[in-house]
């Protein structure tokens, strides 16, 4: 199971007219043209190539990109340019109990800077991975001319011979992931605050890339495990490994090779390449369904009927007696009832299959920020009790 395909409609994504941006920046990323492969079972739609030919000579030219002085970009740089030997300090020659976590780029470590002791995370590029040279730049670059308190901080990163670094603010709570399913022992599940206020972080970061930068970009891998959380659940996006720029002037969309992570991709974007800001909201959509219900975008250990989520969420979108089943059971009931529906709604609307029905991310922005303002007491308010488990038969199907 994967990204369900829609048939036809319009990618557009057209945005208002205030936020529109005239192509007055040049745009130094290629586009390539669309690649509709089959989806990649191991979790991740197709990237490119990793293993980039004469890799040492890209490096250098990608080095040239972030130092010059004539280049754009590096006038708006404020990241650092770290040693490895200052990061190998850094992390105790990345010893293993400095681990933190690891992903397509590579192994992250918790690090302390000796000249200013400040606690970072630093991410190791594998050269034998699934991120390569390209994404290293494209995360410098864009993290380099970007500014939110959304966003994480890029401190800086070092690029020496083939090592391949990025050093970041410590975000001490993890990621999101990590506290929707990785629960520990010793940790709370998210209550429903939480749970509003980290949704209205990511949507206001999302924000930020579209209608703020210049030029704007398309995040292209929102999702659970790129959303880092501070001890106060304030959320911030992280990797931008695949972002993109998006469409300038009048372009509709920028046509390119379908990258992601299987289960937020948009449908319009998996079946025909073409990348909106639209895409990124139907992304947006599938991370607040699984804020709400606690389940992941695809899970091969449920029913077969269940195990994409969105799929087993549309027709439960359409019956206001069904949206208690869509809550995460460890929420325990206590929720508000009103918020519940609101908060579902928003979900059905970033996940329309036409992209030109799917709310722009300022109005995303506006609906989650009410919300977080609500705050639920279960000490004051009700909590709810499920008719679903009372409904079970004893074949384990729910009567009406």
């Amino acid at each position: 199971m994967g990204c369900f395909f829609c048939s036809g409609g319009d990618s557009s994504g057209k945005r208002s007219p205030q936020n529109k941006r005239k192509n007055n920046t040049k745009n130094n990323q290629s586009h390539p043209s669309p690649d509709n492969s089959n989806l990649n079972p191991s979790g991740e739609l197709k990237k490119d190539n990793p293993k980039e030919s004469k890799q040492s000579s890209v490096a250098n030219e990608n080095d040239d990109k972030i130092k010059s002085p004539n280049n754009k970009e590096s006038n708006k740089t404020k990241a650092r340019k770290f040693t490895f030997a200052q990061l190998v300090t850094a992390t105790n020659n990345f010893k293993a109990a400095n681990f933190l976590g690891e992903g397509g780029f590579g192994k992250v470590y918790k690090g302390k800077l000796e000249d200013t002791h400040e606690i970072v995370a630093i991410k190791r590029l594998d050269l034998d991975g699934s991120q390569g040279i390209r994404e290293f730049v494209v995360e410098v670059l864009t993290l380099s001319m970007a500014n939110h308190p959304n966003l994480v901080k890029l401190i800086g990163y070092c690029a020496e011979a083939e090592q391949r670094l990025l050093v970041y603010e410590y975000m001490p709570l993890g990621s999101l992931e990590d506290h929707l399913h990785g629960l520990r022992v010793n940790r709370k599940p998210l209550d429903w605050n939480a749970r509003m206020k980290i949704a209205s972080g990511a949507a206001r970061g999302l924000e930020y890339l579209h209608d703020r930068m210049n030029p704007p970009v398309i995040y292209r891998d929102l999702k659970c495990s790129n959303i880092l959380l501070n001890e106060e659940y304030h959320a911030k996006l992280s990797d931008f490994g695949l972002a993109k720029v998006g469409p300038l002037g009048d372009k509709t969309h920028v046509s390119t090779r379908v990258m992601g992570t299987y289960g937020y991709c948009a449908p319009d974007y998996a079946l025909t390449g073409q990348l909106t800001f639209k895409s990124d909201i139907y992304s947006f959509g599938v991370l607040l369904l699984e804020l709400i219900t606690g389940r992941r975008p695809i899970d091969n250990t449920k029913p077969t009927s269940e195990q994409n989520l969105v799929t087993w969420a549309r027709p439960l979108f359409k019956e206001r007696k069904k949206f208690s089943r869509m809550v995460d059971p460890m929420l325990e009931g206590k929720y508000p009832v009103r918020g519940l529906y609101q908060a579902l709604a928003i979900a059905a609307m970033c996940l329309q299959e036409q992209p030109n029905m799917r709310p722009l991310v300022a109005d995303v922005v506006t609906a989650l920020n009410y919300l977080a303002t609500q705050k639920y007491d279960p000490l004051i308010h009700p909590v709810q009790r499920s008719r679903y488990w009372s409904n079970l038969d004893q074949d384990g199907v729910v009567s009406p």
